[in-house]
């Protein structure tokens, strides 16, 4: 097993001789590495010229470029050659821990109970139904791994069954760029249909005549959500009717079926703005109609029910309230109170039922559900009992049905899913993770402690480590946040940090503002002309762990990605002593210019978020951030960055014009590495163990600047 080598020894270094620590591999013990070509590229806006030397790599099919990646593999394997062994032995102890032969827990719809398993060895997922649970036989709808035969990447998008339970529609990508081909399956004879649909979304959503369904076409340069179209069966797609397009730029558009089956939805999404339209399912040649016209600052969603439509929004509400309305009247001005808005609490979501509203939501940034009887108005919470956790509504299909499906899970305890009887108060578990390897939840502490922010406010943080460490400032410790978008970040539990855990990391969690944990404010005071409190928080959260005795700068390592790779490179250019190594993954690091073009995915979409950089004011606030902009010459820790080709989410030169910049200027002689999965996108490996070797390579390389050793 791995151990940690006395941390004592190098503080003593520091204090006898007051030189820098180095507990991991530098620069200077290896050949030179990669430099791609400068190629200066002016930028102008705003009257002001910017620079950008390595603007070119955004050529993705130039040999060059590719080329370029491949030396940045190639650097990376060579730097990383002597924790080939660790790294192997991570994985196996990663995957390990995965209990191989498994199974979901079963959902009733529509009369069969569909589940997903998985075979030993297999990499992918095999969907199934059976008729009852006790003795009807198994029916295969979908075994992915036969899909992925030929490809290196390979992912289904989810299945849609038709109301008569004989057709399947499901998306499949094997590229990873996120543009999914709609494809057929007539499950009574166990054949694909001919009909094939390129560059959508991957969602259907059927009609009540088992023959027509709607989808969502993406655009082939932005793969932004645009147009809906209606196919029939058997029928060439390339005749389907465009039943809606949406043409500002800014928002984007989905489709699907509610969950009584008596209406086909489109959702149209900006960040800070929605709106939606019905159709009722059993005429699908007829016209949608518009629930409440779009205005700026109000977002609504909707799921209708009978002769109701249930609304969370955040009119008047910043916090969201949930209202309902008739069908036949759903606009605003009709809109009447079913959960008031509260100050303290954050409405993130609801799940109707026949009798029942539960409503999933946000207090002192700890989920809880709430359960509401529709006929008397009564109410209870479901009790969950940690100090901190994470609970979530799961599957439920059934809109007649008493019963409420959740799943739950901390720091310490394996996701568990249970049904709860929403009559008589009484759970049920059903599974609980089985994590292999001798795991015991016993073994592990988890608390949550709030750390002062430089303006005053207490950011949550969620803390787990192996029981028995002593918190005297030796550690190692990992501090993950993200801090964008809304997105809260639940404190649940992931059996891959074990293998930290057990060798004596401590792991946190940073609420930084930006997400929701806090409530709606929490987000408002994370973006736009805010978005660096999401940086200083999370600043400041690594001081205050270093100031309570959890670790100190010479082993305190940061992670993040997407939006958090975005956090890692701006912490790292405003507080670069602070951390010991730093891993980026898929890093949205190059804001300005990825902001200014609108044909990159997402760019237009996300004005809401980051703001509009061709005005003038959100330039200068993006610029004054934009970490590939802000790299300067200092010193730098350790860095990790990994990115995929075909990611499109963040493009791929986004990492890789910083990764060349970084090295051009910083002062030190830490590394920098970038590791490029030539085959994968955003979401790395489609394979559910493909991924763990690239986890393998995190921590061995966070374990080796720490300098924790076989």
């Amino acid at each position: 097993m791995l151990k940690i080598i006395n941390p004592l020894k190098f503080l003593a270094i520091v204090l006898l001789t007051g030189c820098q620590i180095h507990t991991g591999k530098l620069q200077s013990d290896f050949p030179e590495p990669p430099r791609p070509e400068k190629i200066n590229q002016e930028l102008t806006i705003h009257g002001q010229t910017r620079i950008d030397p390595y603007y070119w790599l955004n050529q993705r099919d130039n040999p060059k470029v590719i080329s370029y990646l491949e030396a940045e593999n190639q650097y990376l394997e060579t730097v990383m050659e002597d924790t080939k062994g660790i790294r192997d032995s991570l994985f196996n102890e990663l995957v390990g821990r995965i209990k191989q032969e498994d199974a979901t827990v079963p959902y009733l719809e529509n009369g069969w109970y569909y589940y997903t398993r998985f075979e030993q060895g297999k990499e992918y997922p095999v969907y199934c139904r059976k008729k009852n649970l006790e003795n009807a036989p198994e029916e295969i709808l979908l075994n992915v791994n036969e899909l992925a035969v030929g490809h290196t990447y390979c992912s289904v998008s989810g299945i849609w069954v038709s109301p008569d339970t004989r057709i399947l529609a499901f998306g499949i990508d094997t590229v990873s760029r996120r543009k999914y081909e709609i494809r057929y399956k007539n499950l009574e004879i166990g054949q694909y249909l001919q009909d094939r649909i390129p560059e959508t979304t991957g969602s259907v959503a059927w009609a009540n005549d088992n023959k027509t369904c709607f989808y969502t076409r993406k655009n082939p340069v932005t793969l932004r959500s645009e147009r809906i179209f209606r196919h029939t069966i058997s029928e060439d797609p390339v005749r389907d009717p465009l039943v809606y397009e949406e043409t500002d730029e800014t928002f984007s558009t989905g489709v699907s079926r509610c969950k009584t089956g008596q209406y086909i939805v489109i959702e149209n999404t900006s960040t800070l703005s929605s709106e939606s339209r019905i159709l009722a399912a059993d005429k699908p040649a007829e016209e949608f109609k518009t629930v409440n016209p779009r205005e700026q600052n109000l977002e609504y969603s909707i799921e209708p029910a009978g002769d109701q439509i249930y609304i969370r929004t955040n009119l008047n509400a910043p916090n969201f309230r949930i209202v309902k309305a008739p069908v036949q009247a759903p606009a605003k001005e009709n809109w009447t109170e079913v959960v008031p808005h509260r100050t303290d609490v954050f409405v993130e979501g609801f799940e109707v039922f026949l009798k029942y509203l539960a409503i999933e939501e946000r207090s002192n940034g700890l989920t809880q559900v709430r359960v509401m009887n529709l006929d008397d108005g009564s109410e209870h919470f479901v009790d969950f009992g940690e100090e901190t956790y994470s609970a979530a509504l799961s599957t439920n299909r059934e809109f007649g049905s008493t019963t409420l499906r959740y799943t739950y899970s901390s720091l310490t305890t394996p996701v568990s899913t249970f049904d709860y009887d929403m009559e008589t108060h009484n759970r049920q578990l059903l599974k609980e993770q089985e994590v292999l390897g001798g795991f015991k939840k016993e073994n592990y502490e988890s608390k949550r402690l709030f750390a002062p922010s430089r303006d005053g406010v207490m950011i949550p943080l969620s803390v787990v480590y192996r029981k028995g460490i002593r918190l005297n400032g030796k550690n190692p410790l990992l501090l993950y946040g993200y801090g964008s978008y809304g997105m809260s970040m639940s404190a649940s539990f992931n059996p891959d940090r074990l293998s930290l855990l057990d060798r004596g990391f401590v792991y946190v969690i940073a609420h930084i503002r930006g997400g929701q944990e806090m409530g709606r404010q929490w987000y408002e005071d994370g973006n736009l002309l805010k978005k660096k409190n999401t940086f200083t928080d999370f600043i400041d959260a690594g001081e205050f762990l270093v100031s309570q005795g959890y670790t100190s700068p010479e082993l305190l390592c940061a992670q993040g990605g997407s939006a958090g790779g975005l956090l890692m490179g701006a912490v790292l250019n405003m507080k670069p002593d602070l951390f010991r190594a730093v891993v980026a993954q898929v890093p949205f690091v190059d804001v300005v210019t990825t902001m200014l073009d609108s044909s990159i995915p997402l760019t237009t979409a996300e004005y809401d978020e980051w703001g509009n950089p061709n005005i003038r004011e959100y330039y200068d606030y993006m610029l004054s951030y934009s970490p590939y902009d802000q790299v300067k010459a200092q010193n730098y820790p350790a860095i990790l960055v990994t990115t995929g080709l075909h990611d499109s989410q963040v493009q791929y030169f986004e990492p890789a014009k910083w990764v060349a910049k970084l090295r051009e200027l910083k002062t030190d002689d830490h590394l920098i590495l970038f590791k490029i999965n030539m085959e994968a996108g955003h979401g790395g490996a489609s394979g559910r163990f493909q991924r763990y070797r690239e986890t393998a390579l995190v921590y061995a390389f966070l374990m080796d600047q720490t300098a924790v050793q076989l």
